[in-house]
């Protein structure tokens, strides 16, 4: 047996309601759908609403409660949707008002919930509130940040007034001729910010939450939070502090790079969460005035764990719903150790508020695959972990069958990082291998799209694998995922269950039971030798027959097999959920 390491016990105890009384979001499983890349309907090689709704069967059958879409709001695609010219209106090559409410009315026929990107801290400057602002209208002049800038004491010649730089590389500020002022672009150069200083802006972007709640729409996944304020000028100067460059400046020697700086004056500022909280009124009230099913926010911010565990609330207001748990897919890797999954585990479970639900992210459209960072071999354990720890799991389009990056050359490069850096250095910043097309069938561009050119490449060989052939074989990463998706619906361990630990060399294991209902043992072999475990050894009460319930598709296992408590051997890199079936 492995070298025993720990044992830790987290009496984990999640609300103290019964499973049939949870809403709909609570302990619930999302799925991310980048639209562009999922189902083209009309083979003009970009995925639509309608090739949405073409597999929203699909999206039900594999387990889902909510379904977050990317951004389709109409967009001149500087940064594929990330740049809004009109949050009122659909993006038209994805298609129409009208299709979107076909959308929404099939997702709820089928118990789905469906969820927009709500994208708040800059807008496109081909929107009209830009615009607007551009040209000195009295209303919108100070919908966004606009400075003089400074004169260069030595060269005479005006400049940005700091050295505030982008999230896309080189200087967050942008002369505009027409207005003679630098504007602020924490993004790309096509992405002002918003002035979140302005009340105006506040209350008029609360208006296009309840624009979309109007339509059915069920909640909201809000990028970018920690962007959302920045510090004030200086009322000494008439200026922007320039920010601290990083202490080590080897692990990031660019100074044209977002991450040479320390972002004390442009990330994470006190005003954020204020904002979070009012938000989470406005469709708390929605939800009230209408009485419809709860309308959730999610929150994307790369920040402090104390600024997540702040999102919830502050004990006073309630705020995001789901604050995304980035600390896995930031931290974790395919040299991580045992003790390292362990810990992200009950580095949540230990510090969030009370009456609140832990999430799990393990993946999205701004990370590589999960196949693709921790190894292909890996696949099955890592939506094993995601399924079965408690609280609520979500998963990127594609990862529920193994999908990995596609290959994208510099030539078909669209993403913006990627196209600010160089054929040597693009790969480095590219989001695109983790957007290439979702793989259907074996037919042309893996069932995507019949376009002779779709908008990036499928970049890899999907003829044996995909998903349909996953649903036709007797078993496949996709057959899994599903038996664990049913599992957190039908199980109360997955959904009451405490969480108990015990951490080997390179290995975990964790123990899911609530009050009623089964006992269920999870094993995840991380590393790269075989183990063999002793469930009464390491549990101290455990005897008797497990049952196979999943595993990973290579562990030579079939479900419904019964193996011994007492010398279970787990191969290098597979997952095991077995379900305790008998006491000697």
């Amino acid at each position: 047996m492995g070298k025993l390491l720990g044992i830790f016990l987290i009496a984990f105890a999640l609300c103290q309601v019964s499973h049939s009384e949870r809403d709909w979001w609570e302990n619930g499983n999302f799925y991310q759908i980048y639209p562009r890349s999922f189902k083209d309907s009309n083979g003009d090689g970009i995925g639509d609403l309608n090739g949405i709704l073409e597999k929203l069967d699909y999206v039900k059958d594999i387990g889902m409660d909510g379904v977050w879409l990317s951004p389709i709001f109409q967009s001149p695609m500087a940064d594929f949707g990330y740049d809004i010219s009109d949050y009122t209106k659909v993006q038209p090559e994805y298609g129409t008002t009208e299709d979107l409410e076909s959308l929404i009315e099939k997702a709820h026929s089928l118990g789905l919930h469906l969820i927009l990107d709500f994208v708040p801290n800059h807008t496109s400057d081909e929107h009209e509130w830009f615009q607007r602002s551009v040209a000195n209208d009295s209303y919108y002049r100070d919908f966004y940040i606009w400075h003089d800038g400074v004169i260069n004491a030595t060269t005479g010649e005006r400049q940005p007034p700091s050295n505030w730089i982008s999230q896309f590389r080189y200087s967050a500020w942008e002369w505009n001729e027409q207005r003679q002022q630098y504007y602020l672009h924490q993004f790309g150069i096509k992405q002002p910010d918003l002035n979140y200083r302005n009340p105006n802006v506040v209350e008029d972007m609360k208006n296009v939450l309840r624009f979309w709640l109007a339509r059915g729409i069920d909640g909201f996944r809000i990028d970018a939070v920690p962007f959302l304020f920045e510090a004030d000028v200086d009322p000494t100067t008439g200026t922007y502090p320039d920010e601290p460059v990083i202490a080590d400046t080897s692990s990031c020697p660019d100074p044209d790079d977002w991450c040479h700086l320390n972002h004390i004056y442009t990330n994470s500022l006190p005003e954020i969460f204020d904002i979070v909280y009012q938000w989470r009124e406005v469709v708390d009230q929605w939800k009230l005035e209408y009485d419809t099913d709860t309308k959730v926010l999610l929150t994307e911010a790369y920040t402090s764990f104390e600024n997540l565990m702040r999102m919830y609330g502050d004990g006073v207001h309630n705020g995001s719903n789901i604050p995304f748990n980035f600390e896995m897919m930031a931290d974790l890797n395919n040299q991580s150790t045992a003790s390292d999954y362990d810990y992200y585990v009950r580095h949540w479970l230990d510090n969030m508020p009370e009456g609140v639900y832990a999430n799990w992210v393990l993946g999205n459209h701004d990370n590589p695959r999960l196949a693709s960072r921790f190894g292909a071999q890996r696949a099955d354990l890592m939506n094993i972990f995601l399924q079965t720890l408690p609280g609520i799991a979500v998963t990127y389009n594609g990862e529920e069958y193994g999908l990995e990056d596609g290959y994208v050359s510099w030539e078909d490069s669209v993403d913006p990082q990627a196209c600010n850096a160089d054929p040597d250095t693009y790969q480095k910043y590219s989001r695109d291998p983790e957007r290439t097309p979702f793989l259907w069938d074996n037919t042309k561009n893996a069932g995507f799209s019949t376009a002779n050119r779709t908008w990036l490449p499928v970049g890899q060989s999907y003829e044996s694998n995909n998903v349909q052939a996953q649903e036709a074989a007797e078993n496949s990463h996709l057959k899994i995922f599903k038996k664990l998706t049913g599992l957190r619906k039908s199980e109360p361990a997955f959904s009451d269950g405490d969480y108990e630990s015990v951490v080997g060399d390179n290995w975990l294991s964790y123990r899911r039971q609530a009050a009623t209902g089964d006992a269920y043992y999870i094993i995840l072999n991380i590393g790269n030798q075989n183990v063999t475990l002793n469930f009464n050894e390491l549990y101290g009460y455990v005897s008797g027959k497990l049952e196979v319930v999943a595993s990973s598709l290579q562990s030579g296992l079939e479900n419904g097999q019964q193996v011994d408590s007492d010398s279970l051997e787990a191969k290098a890199y597979n997952g095991y959920v077995l379900r305790l079936i008998s006491e000697a």
